[in-house]
């Protein structure tokens, strides 16, 4: 099987009227595995007197319109039942792309009051006490993906900067770590999410370890008496040795009501 009877036999993805955003993107990328973003774009044209074209510009015309009306057959079978009426009237691609996108996304001002309210989102964001480093990363991920949906990306290198700066305080000795021994400038988010994690498994082994210990200690506690019991004896021995000093002759010890031999 030829790489274009592969591509023609991908499967599209069917929009149900929730979550445009993400069908849009699975759309833009198959319509650019098949060569037709373009068209979709910036759309076809067709000259109202086409007598004075050559044939090769007849031939482009007749590419870009075969193009155009398999694009739009695409746009027609990805949508469900219910909603093809939505382009049912749609002579281009671009323009049933375009009703699309005005109806579920918005028009354009619209699509500028949203951006503008992602991107706000975006810079108040900040870790939580509670959260993980994999639950901060997802929270970054789906404002990020939301931004690309309406046409900003996001660069690798701004969301492992946003990271680094909004971690909490527990994280400050890693992130101290990392940013004198990475060059932020090519560190992926994936890696800085693998040693941020590493850290938080270090971190709990830790805790688990002394956990471990106090239980021992609480349920042993005869194990630390012989240390108590053995200074507590040197100390009366001290005090015994002061209270009765040996004898000058014998070097005997004489204690209190003991009878001296003669």
């Amino acid at each position: 099987m030829s790489l274009e009877s592969n591509r023609s036999s991908l499967p599209l993805p069917i929009f149900h009227g929730e979550n445009y955003d993400f069908w849009s993107i699975k759309m833009r990328t198959y319509f650019r595995s098949q060569n037709l973003w373009k068209i979709i774009e910036e759309g076809v044209t067709i000259p109202e007197d086409i007598t004075s074209l050559s044939e090769d510009q007849k031939k482009v015309m007749e590419d870009s319109q075969q193009k155009d009306s398999h694009a739009l057959y695409c746009l027609q079978q990805a949508m469900a039942d219910n909603l093809f009426p939505q382009i049912m009237g749609a002579a281009t691609a671009k323009e049933a792309w375009d009703t699309l996108q005005e109806e579920f996304q918005g028009t354009i001002k619209v699509r500028t009051v949203r951006l503008q309210k992602l991107r706000r989102d975006f810079e108040n964001l900040k870790m939580k006490d509670n959260e993980t480093a994999k639950d901060y990363y997802s929270r970054i991920k789906e404002i990020v993906n939301q931004m690309g949906a309406y046409g900003e990306i996001i660069s690798d290198k701004n969301i492992v900067q946003k990271i680094l700066i909004s971690c909490t305080e527990k994280y400050d000795s890693i992130v101290s770590v990392i940013e004198e021994t990475k060059d932020l400038e090519t560190l992926s988010p994936t890696e800085l999410m693998g040693s941020l994690e590493a850290y938080e498994n270090r971190r709990e082994r830790h805790k688990e370890s002394e956990a471990e210990n106090a239980f021992q200690s609480k349920i042993n506690p005869r194990s630390q008496k012989p240390n108590v019991d053995g200074k507590k004896t040197q100390e009366k021995q001290k005090e015994n040795n002061d209270k009765y000093p040996p004898c000058g002759i014998c070097k005997r010890k004489i204690h209190f009501g003991e009878r001296l031999l003669v």
